[in-house]
């Protein structure tokens, strides 16, 4: 008596991006609606999210311009599917890797309707967002599951919230540094993560601990005595304070210290407009206007070996979970004062 191999369908979660001009202003609609975004009401969070889409939506199309006019976001999620289904193939049963993004096409109803006709054994919910946050995973997680519930998926599944300090996932990142700085004392190595306000850590958000687990780690592997390095944040919108120091400041620290910066993009795991606009075109001008002697900026993960085989391993790690949320070590990584950790 034969036994069929298992079917399992790994969900890949990211941000998404407009995918032509004209769908620049519904994506930022779609942004600034996410209750996980702005937490008004819902008619009131309507409105404001029309309003600050239209307001938004020129300065958008001015960044997108720079890259053609969209978000390479979708192309590069697609390489990142379809490496992990390379690599998970050497592994008993049949693996398919589906796209779920949050604010623009396939967005969570098409790929459970995907799913769905995949017809698979079990499902592992696996966030591109390897740092967990309320604003990115968590409002994914939920989003996935309305739509599993409309459309009538009920198939044993397993989610994973986060992996800050997979192995793989460091020594990616490491990899990428290494080959950009120059020795101990020579450049300032900044990694610079996606920013939130305030507000939202101090109601137990454990994204920023996560990011610092991170940064420790690659410093750590790289091994380098004396390397010059800080965490800092981009990308800020809106009056809210923000958690800190920014890019800005950093930049401004290193023009004033006469020191080369390596601009690490820690929480951006594709490249997309915060790293080919923000980074390469932005930052890159503000580091010239503050004096900073050099700026290097390594690329995103990508389809890095490291990281995509660090991915396969955390598919693996959930399926042998009971279903349910898991982070990459399958138990609660963070300190108890994140009540927001999924865990």
């Amino acid at each position: 008596m034969s036994i069929t191999a298992p079917r399992i369908a790994v969900v890949l979660f990211n941000l998404g991006g407009p995918d032509a001009p004209e769908a620049i202003e519904p994506f930022l609609f779609n942004l600034f609606n996410d209750p996980a975004i702005i937490g008004k009401p819902a008619p009131l969070r309507w409105l404001l999210a029309k309003v600050i889409s239209r307001r938004r939506a020129p300065v958008a199309r001015e960044i997108y311009r720079h890259i053609g006019g969209k978000s390479p976001l979708l192309e590069e999620t697609e390489a990142q599917a379809r490496a992990l289904e390379s690599v998970l193939a050497e592994d008993e049963g049949e693996y398919r890797a589906f796209i779920a993004m949050r604010y623009w096409h396939p967005m969570s109803d098409q790929s459970v309707q995907a799913v769905k006709d995949f017809d698979p054994d079990r499902i592992v919910l696996l966030p591109l967002y390897p740092h967990f946050s309320t604003t990115t995973t968590g409002s994914s997680l939920k989003d996935w599951r309305r739509a599993a519930k409309a459309a009538g998926l009920d198939i044993p599944t397993n989610a994973v919230c986060c992996y800050p300090k997979a192995q793989g996932y460091i020594a990616g990142l490491a990899a990428g540094v290494a080959g950009k700085i120059t020795g101990a004392g020579k450049s300032r190595v900044l990694f610079s993560a996606h920013g939130l306000p305030k507000k939202i850590i101090a109601a137990g958000d454990p994204y920023q601990w996560q990011i610092e687990q991170t940064a420790k780690g690659v410093v750590q592997t790289l091994g380098v005595d004396g390397l010059d390095w800080a965490i800092c944040y981009q990308s800020r919108v809106g009056p809210l304070e923000w958690i800190g120091p920014s890019l800005d400041d950093e930049l401004a620290r290193a023009g004033q210290d006469g020191v080369p910066v390596v601009v690490v993009p820690i929480a951006f795991v594709s490249e997309h407009s915060e790293t080919l606009v923000e980074l390469d075109i932005e930052y890159r001008k503000m580091a010239a206007e503050r004096n900073v002697p050099g700026y290097t900026r390594v690329p995103a993960i990508g389809v890095e070996e490291n990281f995509i085989a660090a991915l396969a391993g955390i598919v693996r790690g959930a399926l042998d979970k009971d279903t349910g949320v898991c982070s990459q070590a399958g138990v609660r990584i963070c300190p108890a004062n994140h009540g927001q950790c999924p865990l």
